[in-house]
């Protein structure tokens, strides 16, 4: 679990597609430098975010770690376009001691979402957002929470016709995350809130379930 605050800027330094190192897996694997500030309390079998994906250290030194990623995640995410010298969010598994700030992102990306439009704003920039997936939108509401390359922002204009969606961000946010590096087109990992989609499964399954139990009062009846 995290908070969607990231922590530092991280720099990929390696992208294996077959590692067959013992820590590789005979599969693909990210290692990521200049991540020294987090990497003081960490264990092999940690969870750490790149970009919002939560991802399992198999390797680390004082700077640098290694994870493993899934087909899934690749397919999922923005991550199988990320090369060396990609510079990518990073943020630890969230610590109980600490104040809650952001709010709950699971590291379990939904889909990319591509930018449409970067625009100004004073020191503030607003960003816009296109999905493909028109499935997507229902989580999608203003004011609403979302997690974009796994930053914990706020959503605020949505059209569910267009698909799209912006958020704006402000002076501090631009300095300490990587979305000021996209351009237009490019992709970004969203995560909606996972509160929404529960809300929405169990709200159908008790319309279902009402409409069922009026189907059998209906036959009884009959």
């Amino acid at each position: 679990m995290f908070t969607g605050l990231v922590e530092i800027i991280g720099t990929v330094t390696a992208v294996v597609e077959h590692d067959a190192t013992e820590s590789g897996g005979n599969g693909w694997t990210i290692t990521v430098g200049d991540a020294a500030a987090i990497l003081d309390d960490c264990h092999i079998g940690d969870s750490i975010a790149i970009n919002g994906t939560c991802l399992t250290v198999t390797e680390f030194d004082r700077d640098t770690f290694k994870v493993g990623v899934a087909p899934e995640s690749l397919r999922r995410t923005n991550l199988g376009e990320l090369k060396v010298g990609s510079k990518v969010n990073l943020e630890r598994a969230m610590d109980s001691k600490k104040r809650f700030g952001g709010h709950m992102v699971q590291g379990h990306v939904d889909a990319v979402v591509s930018v449409v439009s970067i625009t100004p704003e004073e020191n503030s920039l607003w960003f816009k957002f296109h999905t493909e997936e028109k499935e997507l939108m229902r989580y999608i509401i203003p004011k609403g929470f979302i997690a974009l390359d796994g930053t914990s922002l706020t959503v605020c204009d949505v059209d569910d016709t267009a698909q799209t969606f912006t958020i704006m961000m402000i002076a501090h946010t631009q300095q300490n995350v990587v979305m000021p590096l996209r351009k237009i087109g490019d992709k970004v990992n969203v995560e909606v809130d996972m509160l929404a989609k529960y809300a929405l499964k169990s709200l159908q399954g008790a319309i279902m379930e009402s409409q069922g139990l009026e189907a059998l009062v209906k036959r009884a009846i009959a």
